[in-house]
């Protein structure tokens, strides 16, 4: 048997590509080096901007063209750090040694020795990837995140009206509508869209150990925190001022958190529309070309909804494990968040397929009205809370004498089918007020929906 060529390990980098491979663009080792490039880059800059060491500000031409580095990073950049890293052994020094190649390239010798000047590797990564997820969420994540939000929103709105039995537990209940259902998932996704918006990518830049015992011995007059703050803050992420010698992650395991609790609110609502679709609440509307089952040709599968489950929890696996693990440090410093960040795009990957096939799967499914009002029309017992609630609120208010009013109900449908007559007639029977005694005549199962309609406003 002849091996097969080199093929993608994960699924996400193989069959799902076209679906999330939009992250591989911050996410990835590539980008991940660019921005340590942008940070090397930057950091220049800013040393010459402040005159170090008798230097001078950079000319307008020379600071674009060492920007253009950054911004025209591709294939033969990624392909050269491969190479130099392979002597290296140590992935930021072979970004160094690229960016000292690139000052003499374009004649800016004389400052080769500010490259990397006064930085840990930990001063560039922790910045690096706070750049890289900052813009994955932003940019993809968030954007998809929303859409998806967007889907859902559009079907609340428009089934707003459509009258649904409810099933807590499983068991026929009071009556909702499935706008109002599906507003309250729209609603707990956008709250949660706000606190992940609401962001802090922290960063450090102060040395070994955090202490710019470097930076004191090579300029003492220089107010390092300062320089430090300003710089951090020019990458526009919030500075960081007592660190080891890493960022302390606290705001990754923050934002990761929020990432997992999104996944489980979206999974919940993929379990729930796949109920209502087994349900027959939902209709599966037919893809040209599509085949549900090898076997069974009627068979039209919600597996959208499926896999999205299966890769939300992925995602959870993945983001929740990075969450708890680097937030621990030992001592200073030691090596675990290295290997477990690299994985970040991992855990958002699995989070975006999830989405993109919610999105899909809301855009290829149909309500039928006609299946919800006749399960409302065979279960007139869910009618009893609002009896009993009605004489309750008699008895308070002096027309009626009943006693336990709740027990009466409980008698007449705990467990049984009543149908319309028969409530009609246990109606009539009432001591209670005449006005009550019309509206709950008037009332039928699919017209026991409270405000529920005008809750979708609420959005």
């Amino acid at each position: 048997m002849t091996s097969l060529p080199p093929q993608p390990l994960s699924p996400l980098d193989g069959r799902y590509r076209s679906a999330v491979g939009t992250l591989g663009e911050h996410l990835s080792e590539a980008g991940l080096n660019r921005a340590r490039v942008q940070v090397e880059v930057e950091w220049l800059i800013a040393q010459t901007d402040r005159g170090f060491f008798g230097t001078s500000p950079l000319s307008p031409d020379q600071r674009a063209q060492l920007r253009s580095v950054v911004t025209e990073f591709g294939q033969a950049d990624i392909d050269e750090l491969a190479a130099l890293e392979a002597t290296t052994r140590h992935d930021v020094k072979a970004v160094e040694y690229y960016v000292r190649r690139r000052l003499e390239l374009l004649g800016l010798d004389a400052i080769a020795e500010l490259t990397h000047f006064a930085c840990t590797s930990e001063d560039i990564n922790n910045l690096s990837y706070a750049i890289t997820v900052r813009d994955a969420v932003r940019e993809v994540w968030l954007p998809k995140y929303r859409a998806a939000i967007d889907a859902l929103e559009a079907l609340a709105v428009e089934h707003r009206d459509a009258a649904m039995l409810s099933r807590t537990h499983g068991q026929p209940a009071t009556p909702s509508t499935m706008g109002k259902e599906l507003a309250v998932f729209v609603h707990r996704l956008t709250r949660i869209a706000k606190q992940v918006e609401a962001t802090e990518y922290l960063g450090k830049f102060s040395g070994a150990t955090g202490t710019f015992s470097a930076h004191v011995v090579a300029a003492p007059d220089v107010a390092w925190p300062e320089v430090s703050r300003q710089f951090v803050e020019s990458l526009g992420l919030t500075w960081n001022p007592l660190t080891t010698q890493i960022e302390s992650h606290d705001w990754q395991a923050e934002l990761y958190a929020r990432i997992s609790h999104a996944n489980r609110v979206l999974h919940n609502l993929a379990t729930d529309i796949w109920t209502y679709i087994s349900l027959g609440y939902f209709r599966q509307i037919p893809q040209a070309g599509a085949t549900g089952s090898s076997t069974m040709p009627h068979k039209i599968n919600p597996i959208r909804f499926e896999n999205a489950e299966a890769n939300l929890e992925l995602s959870c696996a993945v983001l929740d494990s990075l969450a708890a693990t680097l937030v621990t440090s030992r001592l200073q410093r030691d090596l675990t968040d290295s290997s477990a960040q690299r994985n970040i795009g991992v855990g958002f990957g699995h989070s975006l397929l999830a989405l993109d096939n919610i999105q899909r799967g809301l855009g290829e499914v149909d309500l039928d009205e006609s299946l919800l009002l006749d399960d409302l029309d065979g279960n007139w017992e869910v009618l009893g809370e609002a009896i009993q609630t009605v004489i309750r609120a008699e008895v308070v208010a002096g027309r009626s004498t009943i006693s336990d009013p709740y027990a009466l109900l409980k008698e007449l449908t705990r467990g049984k089918r009543v149908g319309a007559a028969e409530l009609a007639a246990f109606v009539e029977g009432l001591e209670i007020g005449d006005a009550a005694k019309q509206r709950l005549l008037a009332l039928t199962p699919a017209t026991y929906t409270g405000i529920a309609s005008k809750l979708v406003d609420e959005l």
